[in-house]
């Protein structure tokens, strides 16, 4: 059978059209349709504009730690306008890149809602087209849940692009959406609370990091409420009052969640041709070379629910075009994937936690410092730096590196390279560090954390 296109990728974010670039360019007819702007939540509503305000979150410490350097300067004035009006300015000029990249690729863009009525035909704006294959990377969508008053909350996206700043906001979450926001508001003159469940922030990440972030946050003056549960959230005239599940409430004049995000799966008519979804989430369900249930259909990104950042995003895109259209199989490899928050202060980590690790091995050895940095010493500013290193007893594998403080992911992006190249503590040992840098700490560590749990066992 004659189809019209031989790659029909739905969503023209990160994945989507690092896919159909790349398959367009070994000569494949590619379409990508997108019912709203190209560029998806990265370029849109995530990773880019929400870095560029996490930027100017930073100013603060820079103008505060001026005077311990002989600089003497009128208090700043902070114009949140202005600031959205940049943003908005460099998402657009994005935007208009990733249209370019497209169309230079011969890739055609179809704008409108995709539903697809069989494994091979896609209807959009009341078209039926075909194609030989069909991809996935639709993305997600930030949820809330059903309480009273939920109507009133702000989530990330609208974040983005309030007309003015708040002066109180609570934020519901302890993910990398909330203390990433928390930052933001924070650093820009508002006052922050959040809000978890739990006992500490970012639940998966390593419990040093999230115990040391934790205590950072507060030390700037945001509060966290922990073990705390909102149940219902009333408008008060310009406020809002957040009752808690323990009889409490909170008050603020904005209210933001950020307690997750689900796939955008629903009324595309997957289930109904066979594509096989997560129950719990609606997630897409996928084999390590982003198959689906049904055989030429194929899904990448936040649709899967596994690993919700643009470069596996990409990489898992890029592999499929290689191994469609370039007689070039490749399984993108998720195994050693490194991340960041940019939290204030920031985090890089890369491999196993600590709790992973002894999970999953006989024993380990932990290397773990906390240091303030030489630019503190003149400001006067107190906060203090940690970094970590998982180390595998036998083999003297470097299992895991974690960091919280200025630079982390930068320098932990580097340290992934080592990761992913299977290096031993002993090579970290041999490299000779950058003086003075934080970095030439990762390559310094020469104590061992006393192994409590070993000895408490014996």
């Amino acid at each position: 059978m004659a189809y019209d296109f031989d790659l029909f990728t739905i969503g023209a974010g990160s994945g989507g059209v690092a896919s159909s670039r790349r398959a367009a360019s070994y000569g494949a007819r590619v379409a990508i349709c997108e019912q709203g702007r190209v560029g998806g939540t990265c370029v849109l509503r995530g990773c880019i504009p929400k870095k560029l305000l996490v930027y100017a979150a930073h100013f603060t410490d820079e103008w505060q730690d001026a005077a311990g350097y002989g600089w003497h300067v009128a208090p700043p004035v902070h114009s949140w306008p202005e600031l959205i009006a940049a943003k908005n300015k460099e998402t657009t000029r994005l935007e208009g890149v990733y249209h370019k990249m497209l169309a230079d690729a011969g890739a055609q863009l179809i704008e409108g809602h995709a539903k697809l009525i069989d494994a091979h035909t896609i209807e959009v704006n009341g078209k039926r087209l075909t194609s030989a294959n069909i991809l996935l990377a639709i993305g997600g969508h930030p949820v809330t849940p059903k309480i009273p008053g939920i109507e009133h909350v702000i989530s990330s996206n609208e974040a983005l692009d309030l007309p003015k700043l708040p002066r109180n906001i609570v934020i519901v979450g302890g993910g990398y959406i909330a203390v990433e926001f928390a930052g933001i508001f924070a650093g820009l003159g508002a006052s922050v609370q959040m809000v978890i469940r739990g006992e500490e922030l970012l639940n998966g990440f390593d419990d040093d990091v999230r115990i040391h972030l934790g205590r950072e946050m507060r030390a700037r003056g945001i509060a966290i409420h922990n073990r705390t549960e909102i149940t219902a959230i009333k408008k008060q005239g310009a406020n809002f009052s957040l009752a808690t599940k323990a009889g409490g409430s909170l008050s603020a004049d904005c209210v933001m969640y950020a307690t997750g995000r689900l796939p955008n799966t629903t009324g595309m008519g997957l289930a109904e041709i066979g594509v096989a979804l997560q129950p719990e989430t609606g997630a897409i369900k996928v084999d390590d070379w982003s198959h689906t249930s049904v055989p030429n259909i194929y899904a990448i990104g936040d649709a899967t629910d596994m690993l919700n950042l643009t470069p596996t995003a990409i990489a898992e895109g890029r592999a499929l075009a290689e191994t469609l259209f370039n007689n070039n199989p490749i399984c993108a490899r998720l195994e050693i994937v490194p991340t960041a928050v940019f939290s204030n202060p920031t985090i890089g980590t890369v491999g196993l936690t600590e709790a992973e690790a002894r999970a999953q091995y006989a024993a380990i050895d932990v290397y773990r410092t906390v240091f303030r940095p030489l630019k503190n010493t003149l400001s006067g500013r107190a906060e203090k730096t940690l970094m970590k290193l998982v180390v595998d007893r036998a083999s003297d594998k470097v299992l895991g590196a974690h960091m919280v403080g200025p630079d982390a992911p930068e320098i932990i992006g580097g340290l992934a390279i080592a990761l992913t190249c299977g290096a031993t503590k002993a090579q970290f040992d041999r490299t000779i560090g950058i003086h003075p840098t934080a970095s030439e700490e990762f390559v310094t560590l020469r104590t061992k954390v006393p192994d409590l749990k070993a000895k408490a066992a014996e």
